[in-house]
Order: C-alpha cells, then sequence, then structure tokens
C-alpha cells in the first residue's frame, strides 16, 4: 500500500523530517509512505496512491489516481477537497477534525475580550500617545462584561462546543445553532435550527461563527442576518470567510449597524492590501492562526496514523466526511 504526503496550502509549505518518516516507515513496514515536497512531482507520485494526506488533493489529479481509495484532511475544514469528482466516488474523505478543540475557541475567547474591554481602541490609542479614557471606554458599544451577556454559536463541532465551555465558564448565556436542534447541547438556553437564525442574532450580544463552510452556509451572514444583530453586538469568525458576505458587513461596520467584528478567515488570503478590512477602527484581524498550534503537525499525524490502524485493520474510520453536507458528523 502506498501513502503519498503532501503539505502545502497558500503561503504554508510543511514536509514529515526525516526522524519522523523513518519512524512511522519502521512502526508500519507494510506501507510505503512517499513525501512529495513539489507540486510537479505530485502526478507521479499520485497515479498508484492509495492513500493520500495532506491538506488539499489538487482536483486535476484525480482522475489519475486510478488506485486512490482514501484522502485524509489535515485541516478540519475539507471544502476544497469537495470537487465534484471527488463527491460522486467511492474514495473516503476524513479530516482532523477534534484537533482544534481547545485553540480555536481560546482564540475566538481572545477576540470577545478585546472586542468587549476596546483593547483593538487602546492599542490604536498607544501608538498615537494618547491618553484618552473616554475615547478607550466609549468606542464602538462600549465596554462590555462578559458575564451575563448573551452569546450566540453558529457551529456545534469540536470548536462549537468548546466555545460553549468557555462562555459558560465565564457566566456567559449561551445558544447554539446547529443542522439538527433537536440535539441537546448540556448548559446552553437553547438549540435552534437554521430557521431561527435571524431570532438568535437578535438575541446575542456576541456572535461567533463556527461552522464548516458548505452550500448551506455560504454568505449566511448577509445583510438580512447583520440587520437581525444588535448595533450594539459583536461578530466574531473562525470558521471561512466565504460564511459572511464581505460587502454586507464592511457596510455594517461602516454604518454602525454593529459594533465591531474579530476576523481570522478570508475570502483572499493572504488579504490584498487595499481591502477595507485593514481600514475599519472597529475591527480585529488576525492572519488564518487561530487554528496554529505549535505541535500542530504532531497532532495531525497522529489522528492520520489512529486512522491508518484502522485502515489496515478493515475497521471503520473516525472523522468520516459526510460529502454532501460537507463535514464529519459529530
Amino acid at each position: 500500500m502506498k501513502v503519498v504526503l503532501y503539505f502545502r496550502i497558500k503561503e504554508v509549505r510543511w514536509t514529515v523530517g526525516d526522524d519522523e518518516l523513518r519512524a512511522v516507515q519502521a512502526r508500519y513496514p507494510q506501507v510505503e509512505f512517499v513525501r512529495v515536497t513539489e507540486e510537479s512531482d505530485l502526478p507521479a507520485a499520485l497515479a498508484d496512491a492509495d492513500v493520500f494526506f495532506g491538506f488539499h488533493f489538487p482536483p486535476e489529479l484525480f482522475g489519475g489516481a486510478r488506485r486512490l481509495r482514501w484522502i485524509h484532511s489535515a485541516a478540519a475544514g475539507v471544502e476544497a477537497n469537495l470537487f465534484p469528482a471527488m463527491v460522486a466516488s467511492d474514495v473516503v474523505l476524513t479530516n482532523a477534525s477534534g484537533l482544534h478543540a481547545v485553540n480555536i475557541p481560546e482564540h475566538a475567547l481572545g477576540m470577545l475580550c478585546a472586542l468587549a474591554r476596546n483593547l483593538h481602541v487602546a492599542q490604536r490609542l498607544k501608538a498615537e500617545h494618547r491618553w484618552d479614557r473616554f475615547a478607550a471606554i466609549s468606542a464602538g458599544g462600549g465596554f462590555r462584561q462578559l458575564a451575563g451577556s448573551h452569546l450566540a454559536v453558529l457551529g456545534a463541532g469540536a470548536i462549537g462546543l468548546g466555545l460553549v465551555s468557555l462562555g459558560q465558564g465565564l457566566g456567559m448565556r449561551v445558544r447554539v445553532m446547529r443542522r439538527r436542534p433537536e440535539r441537546p447541547i448540556a448548559g446552553t438556553d437553547a438549540v435552534v435550527g437554521p430557521g431561527d437564525l435571524h431570532d438568535l442574532l437578535g438575541w446575542a450580544d456576541f456572535v461567533v461563527v463556527a461552522t464548516p463552510l458548505t452550500p448551506d452556509t455560504h454568505h449566511l451572514i448577509d445583510t438580512k442576518a447583520l440587520a437581525a444583530m444588535k448595533s450594539s453586538a459583536y461578530l466574531v469568525n473562525v470558521g471561512r470567510g466565504e460564511i459572511i458576505d464581505d460587502a454586507a458587513l464592511i457596510d455594517a461596520l461602516r454604518n454602525g449597524a454593529i459594533a465591531g467584528a474579530g476576523l481570522d478567515v478570508f475570502v483572499q488570503e493572504p488579504l490584498p492590501a487595499d481591502h477595507p478590512y485593514w481600514t475599519l477602527d472597529n475591527v480585529i484581524l488576525t492572519p488564518h492562526v487561530s487554528g496554529y498550534l505549535p505541535d500542530f503537525f504532531a497532532r495531525a499525524f497522529e489522528i492520520f496514523l489512529g486512522n491508518l490502524d484502522r485502515f489496515l485493520a478493515g475497521q471503520p474510520l473516525a472523522n468520516v466526511v459526510d460529502k454532501r453536507l460537507g463535514y464529519a458528523p459529530a
């Protein structure tokens, strides 16, 4: 059996080290592991591959990978691997669901805290060498206390559930939107379905987008959704950029329809230097780093190897993606 290892996505480039490769080869002597670092070497490597482990499988090479049986994504988000030929095939897709159950919720919480206490405004005042208590306190929606406030979490995967736990711990009232609202979540005020999105947004002081990107969630946050939010509310996105209609959000931020936003993911990455988000004072930006961990690849590799054990034993795989839903159901 042949496994191709290829990790390249936008400006991120990683490879399995020599020691790691030797260790995994010794652990699985019946498996040939092929490490690919250059895109030009992929067609030949994939031609007789059984398994692909990486971020994105190149759609144009799918037809030539005639032995392929399984693709494992090193990330939780899999939308780039759901091209038509893949979806229609018998190739199994799994992901790294659970890898970010702690760090991405913590990143989102950091944004909530910064927005609630106007830390982004304080940083701007610092850059201006300006002592201005009123500006620091009153900007945007004004200083906010998280305890007792309303947190709406969109998505009930590992990240969404991690946010529920953190919100509870801070004394926030938490409600969650999920595709199957009949499945309760401990400690929440309510679990609602997509049909109740606008009511949920109108209730919330803070909204965190943590859904996967699917046809159903593309532009989930649009003009109507933003109009349903309080003018004092904040929006945080740690899901995918395409879940938010950028033009609608920019207009809402400029006109004070919502107080501000914390954004880690974008439609275009890297975010172009002339993008309006850079110039909006009520926005906190981070460059798609909420998923970063110092030992990210070691953890991602262990998730894959756990599934490889199952694959070799003929057992059901973990984190199998429903290719028509676009995510791995919990």
